[in-house]
């Protein structure tokens, strides 16, 4: 018997411009920004070392800024809403507007900013905003990502 996986995200022709969704919340840990630096080799003292970092602007460590668009890709996945309809991200444009530290709670809130159809009958493009957004209501980041989504299958 053949797997018959059936998709929980949403097709090109769902998305709607000016929908939103947000993600559940997660909380940044002294393991996360650990497990980062080890997995990414990113061993800056800004996110290693505390007693350098007492001396920078931020006071403390800092998580890596790569880490948090990693939880915030995984937040947005955790919503199901791309799941197995996604082809590929097709860009990405990041802005880092204030720091995340240890113990800070993060989530994402997305809005829809544009739908395009493309050459190939199968798949459409959808552009949306994501900010990621800490327990005190501070963006930490900004994003604008473009992603292939695949079209409703034709019967």
């Amino acid at each position: 018997m053949a797997y018959d996986y059936k998709p929980a995200g949403r097709f090109f022709e769902d998305w709607k411009v000016g929908d939103t969704f947000d993600t559940a919340a997660r909380t940044v840990t002294e393991a996360d920004i650990a497990i980062f630096a080890g997995l990414s080799g990113d061993y800056n003292p800004l996110h290693t070392n505390e007693e350098y970092a007492k001396d920078t602007i931020h006071k403390t460590r800092i998580a890596h800024g790569a880490l948090i668009v990693a939880i915030a890709s995984g937040l947005r996945n955790q919503t199901r809403i791309l799941e197995g309809t996604t082809i590929g991200l097709a860009g990405i444009t990041e802005k880092f507007t204030a720091p995340t530290r240890a113990g800070d709670t993060i989530h994402c809130h997305c809005e829809i900013l544009s739908t395009r159809e493309t050459k190939k009958p199968d798949r459409g493009l959808v552009v949306y905003r994501c900010q990621t957004i800490n327990q005190n209501d501070v963006v930490v980041v900004d994003q604008e990502l473009t992603v292939m989504i695949r079209r409703k299958p034709q019967a």
